[in-house]
């Protein structure tokens, strides 16, 4: 039977490594795609997404919530009460399905009221369509991937999730190469969702045979309670989430226009691949840290969140002096020198890329142990004030504006909050004790981003071959320093002797 180390270390493998296919990808589909339609689509997309993922607040947090419900049974083996959760879920995510259907027919008459200017696009009603009609998919089918992935299986649910990315990209590609037509762009989209989700949920089958038993209990009143208890606590985080991360296109939309859009979501799609990467990586040890969660106490608890935080901490110095380093050098030669971004608003960027992935192994000690209602207003705060400062900053200081505001409202409110709820009811460090580990790390990571940029500015760059030397450089002098300044921390040491040992397992 596989250790939570190693279930860890095999979901993690795999998720980078899909992750980096569906990176290549990606980029080969947005520069095609920007070659055959134009900057105004992209906005258009960006738009339409964030819109989707507003409407996706239906969820309420019933897939979290749901999730940590999973864990205990899957613990136990009690197959019996897996069937009767997996049964229950299937109608949540049936609903979840239809009532995004809905909500996107009632709000079609009134997404044009968030673009500053319609664009000359046509068929943008059908568009919009074809945008929910996709979000309602993804929830179709889709209800027994939860059980893979609470068994740390998730390494399965991320080989499906990318090689069905890699063919609907392929796809997209061949139909805009052949067609240029954007209504069968997004249609290949809805077909390549369902046909992922049927394929995992027949894997599902195989895996789990008593899945497909007749006899399923009720689902109990106790467990019941549970999960409504969890996912009221769950919304207000699900809320402020989405409103953190969804408004920012439709503020720009309105305030600076859809190229705008465009340009920034060239920068986002940098963003979200490493957070992507980064996210299949703790949501790799998730599953883990649940099933720990049922079995361990406060200070083995303890040792892997200062485990998990220090890893946390390298992952994100290293990829935000790349941001800062390499973001526009490589915008620069993938799309050209029309869609670059100013310094200063790359920095922004960075420094909020950086925050907030360093709230990840929080965000994820939470989600593991169902700590979700303690901070549950937090995100709201949170949301209501970076909409209110994005909107005044953007008005000043253009697209900085909207990310100096989600900057801002991260510091206020879950920058303290989320560790002060983790650190009470699961840890044995308090919050002195936990921004005491941060600020040291962070004091670090300034120093270590300082001399990579400085020394990154030495190097030459004109073409793909300078960028690939400042890409060497910056990785190198990042990693070198870190690895000079934390080699007799115990945390490195740890990690240190469990690469050593994976390679020599791997070489028997």
């Amino acid at each position: 039977m596989k250790t939570r180390t190693e279930n860890s270390i095999r979901n993690l493998i795999f998720a980078i490594v899909g992750q980096i296919m569906g990176i290549l990808i990606s980029l080969i589909s947005r520069l095609v795609f920007i070659r055959i339609l134009s900057t105004e689509y992209l906005g258009l997309s960006g738009l339409f997404t964030n819109i989707l993922t507003i409407l996706s607040l239906t969820e309420l947090g019933f897939v979290t919530a749901m999730s940590y419900q999973l864990y205990k049974p899957i613990a136990e083996n009690d197959k019996e009460n897996i069937k009767t959760l997996i049964n229950f879920y299937k109608k949540v995510y049936y609903s979840i399905a239809i009532v995004i259907f809905i909500l996107g027919l009632i709000t079609l008459p009134f997404y044009k009221y968030l673009m500053d200017k319609v664009p000359n696009i046509p068929n943008l009603n059908l568009i919009y369509m074809l945008f929910v009609l996709n979000t309602s998919a993804s929830y179709m089918f889709s209800h027994k991937r939860l059980l893979i992935i609470g068994d740390q299986n998730r390494y399965i649910a991320t080989i499906y999730r990318y090689v069905f990315y890699f063919i609907l990209n392929v796809c997209q590609i061949i139909v805009l190469i052949i067609t240029k037509n954007y209504i069968l762009f997004l249609i290949v989209q809805i077909v390549i969702t369902l046909a992922e989700n049927i394929m995992l949920n027949m894997k599902a089958n195989k895996m789990y045979p008593y899945l497909k038993e007749k006899n399923v209990k009720k689902l109990s009143k106790k467990d019941y309670h549970q999960i409504i208890v969890n996912v009221k606590s769950m919304f207000y985080h699900k809320f402020g989430g989405v409103v953190l991360n969804s408004t920012d296109n439709i503020v720009i939309s309105r305030i600076l226009g859809l190229i705008s859009v465009g340009i920034y979501s060239n920068y986002m799609l940098i963003i979200s691949a490493l957070k992507t990467i980064i996210m299949q990586i703790f949501s790799s040890v998730i599953a883990s840290i649940g099933n720990l969660h049922v079995v361990a106490d406060r200070e083995k608890m303890t040792e892997i969140f200062r485990k998990t935080f220090f890893a946390d901490f390298f992952i994100h110095i290293i990829s935000t002096t790349c941001i800062i380093c390499l973001a526009n050098p490589f915008i620069k030669i993938w799309l050209g020198e029309k869609f670059l971004l100013d310094t200063f608003t790359v920095y922004c960027i960075a420094i909020n890329y950086y925050l907030f992935g360093m709230r990840r192994t929080c965000m994820s000690f939470r989600e593991a142990t169902g700590n979700y209602s303690k901070d549950r207003f937090s995100p709201i705060i949170e949301a209501i004030i970076n909409v209110a400062t994005s909107i005044i900053l953007a008005k000043y200081i253009g697209l900085a504006g909207v990310v100096l505001g989600t900057i801002v409202s991260c510091l206020l409110t879950n920058f303290w909050w989320e560790p002060l709820v983790i650190s009470k009811k699961s840890l044995t460090i308090d919050l002195k004790g936990y921004f005491a580990m941060y600020f040291k790390y962070s004091i670090v990571g300034v120093i270590i981003a300082i001399i990579t940029i400085f020394i990154n500015g030495l190097v030459p760059f004109g073409n793909f071959f300078g960028f690939l030397v400042k890409t060497i450089v910056t990785l190198i002098t990042s990693v070198s320093l870190f690895i000079v300044i934390y080699r007799k921390n115990e945390n490195y040491i740890f990690y240190k002797y469990l690469v050593k040992e994976m390679i020599l397992k791997k070489g028997e």
